[in-house]
C-alpha cells in the first residue's frame, strides 16, 4: 500500500494494491501496518462505522466535531466516485485554512485519514455513490458542526456542472471566520494531545 501526505498537516491518502482475475477483484482499503508506518502510530480504536449512499451532485459537509471530544476518520469509496475534501480548521495549525481534494472511487479504492479536529466534505460524482467510514468516536448530534463549502476563504475545489444536493443545515452553515469568532473551532495543540491519547503513539 502506498501513501502520501496531503496539504493538511496530519492528513494522508492511502492507495492499496488491487488484485483482479476472471472472478472480479480483491482489495484491502485499510491495512494496519501501512497505517502505522505512515502515521507513526496505530489507527485509532474504531468506535463506529458509517455507510452513506448519495445521488450525483450531493454535497455532504463540511463537517467537524467539537474538540474535545474530537473524532478521527478513515474514509474510502466502496461504490461510484466522490471528490473527498479534507480542510484544516484547527486554530494554530501550520496548515490552518488549507484543504485538499482527493478522488475516491471504486477503481482505485484510495482512502483518506482525517486526524482529530479537521473538517470533512465530499461531493458525489455519480448516482449511488457509497462512502464507508471508520470513526474513533460515536455520533453525538450536539457535537457535530458544519462550515459552508462555498466560503470564499476556503476556496474549495468543488466540481463545476453539478446541481448541488445539500441538507438545510449544510446550506445554512457559517463561514470559517464566523466559526472561529464563535469559539467552536478546534485548537491544534489540543487536537494533537487527543490524538496521542487516542492512538497510543507519538504525535508531533
Amino acid at each position: 500500500m502506498e501513501s502520501r501526505q496531503l496539504a493538511v498537516d496530519g492528513a494522508f491518502e492511502f492507495r492499496p494494491k488491487i488484485f483482479t482475475d476472471e472472478r472480479g477483484l480483491f482489495v484491502s482499503p485499510f491495512q494496519e501496518t501501512a497505517a502505522r508506518q505512515t502515521l507513526g502510530h496505530p489507527l485509532f480504536p474504531v468506535a463506529q462505522t458509517n455507510h452513506s449512499r448519495s445521488r450525483r451532485g450531493t454535497i455532504r459537509g463540511a463537517h467537524y466535531t467539537l474538540t474535545p471530544p474530537g473524532i478521527a476518520k478513515y474514509v474510502y469509496c466502496a461504490r461510484g466516485s466522490a471528490l473527498d475534501i479534507v480542510i484544516d480548521v484547527r486554530v494554530g495549525s501550520p496548515t490552518y485554512g488549507r484543504s485538499e481534494a482527493v478522488l475516491l472511487d471504486q477503481e482505485e479504492f484510495r482512502a483518506v485519514y482525517f486526524p482529530v479536529g479537521v473538517a470533512h466534505a465530499f461531493v458525489a460524482l455519480e448516482d449511488d455513490t457509497v462512502m464507508s467510514y471508520m470513526l474513533s468516536g460515536e455520533y453525538v448530534p450536539e457535537n457535530e458542526l458544519s462550515l459552508s463549502v462555498y466560503d470564499p476563504a476556503l476556496d474549495l475545489a468543488l466540481p463545476e456542472g453539478l446541481d448541488p444536493v445539500m441538507s438545510p443545515r449544510d446550506r445554512a452553515a457559517p463561514t470559517l471566520e464566523t466559526a472561529e469568532k464563535s469559539g467552536t473551532l478546534p485548537d491544534y495543540r489540543r487536537c494533537l494531545e487527543l490524538e496521542r491519547a487516542l492512538c497510543g503513539g507519538p504525535v508531533r
